[in-house]
Formats: C-alpha cells, structure tokens, sequence
C-alpha cells in the first residue's frame, strides 16, 4: 500500500523560468541582478519569500538597506574567493552585480 504524499508548503521554483530577454534579470552590461518585474515573478512563484531588488541609491548610515548593501557585499566578497575566474573578470555577472551595489 502506498502513502499519500506529504501535505506542505509547495517545493520552490527558484530562478527556473527567469531570463534576460524576458526582463526578469538584467544583462551584464546593465549591472547584472533581477529587475522589479523578475523579483515580483520570484515571489508569485515562490510564496513566503523575501527577496528584494539591489540597494543601489543613497543610504543613511545604520539604515535598513545600509545594513542590506552590507551583507551583500560580504556574501559576494567571499564568491569573489571561491571563484577567482569571475572575480578577475571585470565583466563578470558578480563583479558588475557588486558595482551595481556599490561594493
């Protein structure tokens, strides 16, 4: 006999379905990372998520998005590490997403 399968939340999509030439992402020349239209799309997809879009105007020291570009710029510091072939690119989608950030 078989079990009924697990009630839940519904297994997340992630960036399945999100391209460049639908505008969801940006392309490398424009900054890289995910437009409003894609992270509205991210989250219709994927309920319960947080996802914003890049800080990338002026922030007050201390402020919520200061702290934001922060940990951002830490996490892709350390992708900087673990992949030096992007981090020596300076075309690269993680390089040109940490310009775009102000990193």
């Amino acid at each position: 006999m078989r079990t009924p399968p697990k009630q839940g939340r519904p297994k997340r999509q992630g960036m399945k379905g999100m391209s460049i030439s639908s505008g969801d992402k940006r392309p490398t020349k424009q900054g890289a990372g995910m437009t409003a239209k894609g992270v509205a799309k991210y989250r219709r997809q994927n309920p319960g998520s947080k996802l914003q879009t890049a800080v990338t105007g002026k922030v007050k020291p201390g402020s919520k998005d200061a702290k934001r570009r922060k940990s951002f710029c830490a996490r892709s510091a350390g992708q900087m590490k673990q992949f030096p072939k992007a981090a020596k690119n300076p075309n690269s989608r993680l390089r040109q997403a940490r310009r775009r950030w102000k990193c």
